[in-house]
């Protein structure tokens, strides 16, 4: 899509939408798993590899549709690369300035961002396609739909295996953070320890995915109930394909 495109053909509401519901990058693409189910042990690590994924999806998204009439298609894949693994270091020192321990914690799963197919796929299918405005709020509404499914899974798996939520949220935000945690099951809690564990990630998950289904089709039940019996088609009809129709 060039950018003489008329206006009215971006659907802004479509491509906020689709990022946090629709085709949501967890949920619907069933894309980046393994940082999500490695490091959703709590929502501090969630939410610190939610938000790098969300600017390095932004920034790239941006940086792909700003120079893509300059870039031939024999380069193209290799020259998205490039860009997303420069941007993912820049996020790499950033955390190592400022939020050092969180880093530590993260570890890999941070350069692993490069390999996240939900940002070379963004930058492939979307923003190579579309002007600057609508492929940084693709990139955008992508990475927040995939850090709010991190952080739903964290929240989950922090709850059910230690009783506790928000601990240690002074990592990202600073020591007065350090009082954000809240005991809700108090200290006789025994903890579930498959919570914490990889397949308590992918049963969560698994729980999440079920339920955004099931919300959906409630959805389309709804919709068809609320229907006129007049706009419902019922049967098939037979259409001509050939020769004129009277």
């Amino acid at each position: 899509m060039s950018d003489n495109s008329p206006k009215s053909s971006i659907d802004y509401r479509d491509i906020i939408s689709k990022g946090l519901w629709k085709n949501n990058p967890a949920l619907v693409q069933v894309l980046g798993l393994c940082p999500l189910l490695a490091v959703s042990a709590s929502v501090v690590n969630a939410l610190g590899l939610g938000l790098a994924t969300l600017l390095v999806l932004t920034a790239s998204n941006t940086v792909v549709s700003l120079i893509r009439h300059q870039i031939s298609d024999t380069i193209r894949l290799p020259a998205f690369v490039m860009i997303i693994a420069s941007l993912v270091s820049c996020i790499e020192l950033l955390m190592k300035a400022y939020t050092y321990e969180l880093y530590q914690i993260l570890g890999i799963f941070i350069p692993l961002i490069v390999t996240n197919c939900a940002v070379l796929g963004r930058a492939e299918t979307f923003a190579s396609k579309n002007a600057v405005l609508p492929a940084a709020l693709d990139g955008f509404m992508m990475g927040l739909g995939f850090t709010a499914v991190l952080v739903c899974v964290g929240a989950v798996r922090e709850l059910l295996g230690t009783g506790i939520i928000f601990s240690n949220m002074q990592l990202l935000f600073g020591e007065t953070a350090s009082s954000w945690s809240l005991d809700i099951f108090g200290r006789g809690y025994p903890g579930m320890i498959l919570a914490l564990l990889p397949p308590g990630a992918f049963i969560v998950v698994g729980f999440l995915m079920a339920a955004k289904n099931y919300i959906d089709y409630y959805l389309k039940q709804k919709a068809v109930r609320n229907t006129p019996a007049q706009d419902i088609v019922k049967g098939g009809k037979r259409v001509r394909t050939t020769g004129p129709v009277a």
